[in-house]
């Protein structure tokens, strides 16, 4: 019974993320999801109880007298995705690796498995998805067979703990989280509440043994990560695998890094024998050919600290009428291409309105910083002028409403990336900065001059 004077109402929770509410309603706020309220009993509007001082687990200490030691990155053994993680795996640390599915990250973790157990001790990957069978296939055809690397086939939270104990691993590989449940939380299988619970319980077993743990999510269709938005607060470092289906390219991303920068990228190539990273992955995004085209210019993206040559290349034709020009865009940003085409025509002198404009990136890169506006503006101009631009050159700027040509940031590294892949002449904003050995600047205030000094 409760206590005289305090009253009691009905409480409501959402059996998918645990929202709770006064009353029910058909829709939860919280998950957008449909009839999952449900009564629960009563809530006490009693005013909290106040909390007394406890034990603590370790004493407070100056910031200078913490041991650094159990907090060092060990290299996986596998560069491009040490690079992405600031140095390697810090022991105790929980990652998030998400991706759509067939895109490798089961490949991929099984190889950095592989790896830290030859160097590093014992491996656990738990597989929710596939069984032990199905991984050893895998693990034959990649090569990553390895005594230190134990494999286990489990859907329940219980287990997947009692194997840790077994086990007693330096690497714990869940593949993936949301296929795992808690039999201490109601809710549906992958639901919010399991996911969250599911993931609780690894971090704090992570944090308390020193065991790296990377945990596998599935993504929506919309690409962002299944599950609570909470799901990538818990964890320390979250990491998205990207890459189209008709390509063997790969890019991995650090979105979330709380042990290095949060912008690397590592590219890699999936194949029959695995996914194998690609340490200069400039000439994927380039085509090579021994005579210029119209409609194409290369540019340099920085990916994090790591410039990457880029090609961009664009088509004007005649519309076909009775209707509005068709614009299409392809590893762009839309609306910056929208917004170039725009300029290069009113700015640039260049007849657009009735034709139809094509715009892409070569080789599946997605190129969005404002770096590549110049090059998207030439490959345009170029296109509808029919008049290609010569070969060994390159562009970097951001191009202003009013046509200027403004600095980016990086760009000695750009430049330098460029000159170190056989390009010797660099189309820039004014007061760029000295030029490589072997190439040289030529430095343009404005579309119109750039247009000039080309054409």
């Amino acid at each position: 019974m409760p206590a005289s004077g305090v009253k009691s109402r009905p409480a409501h929770r959402c059996t998918e993320c645990g929202y709770t509410s006064p009353k029910w309603v058909g829709r939860c706020p919280e998950c957008q999801a449909w009839g999952s309220i449900a009564e629960v009993g009563a809530a006490s509007s009693s005013p909290l109880r106040s909390v007394s001082a406890g034990p603590v687990t370790a004493k407070a200490r100056p910031i200078g007298q913490v041991e650094l030691a159990g907090a060092r990155a060990v290299p996986t053994g596998i560069p491009e995705f040490d690079r992405v993680l600031g140095g390697g795996l810090v022991p105790g640390a929980v990652l998030l690796v998400a991706g759509e599915p067939g895109v490798g990250k089961s490949t991929l973790l099984l190889e950095v498995a592989h790896k830290v157990a030859e160097t590093n001790g014992p491996t656990l990957v738990v597989s929710g998805e596939e069984s032990a069978a199905q991984v050893r296939l895998r693990a034959e055809r990649i090569g990553a067979l390895h005594d230190q690397l134990y494999l286990a086939a489990e859907t329940d939270l219980s287990a997947v703990l009692s194997h840790v104990e077994d086990v007693n691993p330096s690497l714990l590989v869940l593949d993936s989280v949301q296929t795992v449940r808690s039999p201490a939380v109601d809710g549906t299988d992958g639901g919010a509440t399991q996911v969250r619970a599911v993931a609780s319980a690894l971090t704090g077993v992570a944090k308390s043994r020193g065991m790296t743990t990377i945990l596998v999510g599935h993504v929506t269709k919309d690409g962002a990560i299944a599950g609570p938005r909470a799901l990538e607060h818990l964890v320390d470092v979250v990491i998205s695998f990207d890459g189209e289906r008709h390509s063997t390219l790969r890019m991995v991303r650090a979105t979330k890094n709380r042990f290095g920068p949060a912008d690397e990228i590592g590219c890699f190539e999936i194949g029959d024998t695995g996914v194998v990273g690609v340490p200069d992955p400039s000439h994927l995004f380039v085509s090579r050919r021994s005579a210029p085209v119209p409609g194409s210019c290369v540019t340099v993206t920085m990916e994090g600290s790591r410039p990457l040559l880029a090609e961009v290349q664009a088509l004007v034709a005649t519309s076909g009428g009775g209707g509005s020009p068709r614009r299409a865009v392809s590893g762009l940003d839309s609306q910056r291409v929208a917004m170039v085409n725009a300029v290069v025509e009113r700015r640039g002198g260049v007849k657009l309105a009735e034709a139809d404009v094509f715009a892409a990136s070569v080789g599946g890169v997605r190129i969005v910083e404002p770096a590549a506006d110049l090059a998207l503006a030439l490959a345009i101009a170029s296109a509808a002028k029919d008049r290609p631009l010569p070969l060994g050159v390159i562009a970097l700027g951001e191009v202003g409403l009013s046509g200027e040509i403004r600095r980016v940031g990086g760009m000695g590294r750009r430049l330098a990336e460029a000159a170190r892949q056989g390009y010797t002449a660099a189309l820039v904003p004014e007061d760029s900065g000295p030029a490589p050995k072997g190439m040289r600047l030529i430095e343009v205030p404005d579309l119109g001059a750039a247009f000039t000094r080309l054409w």
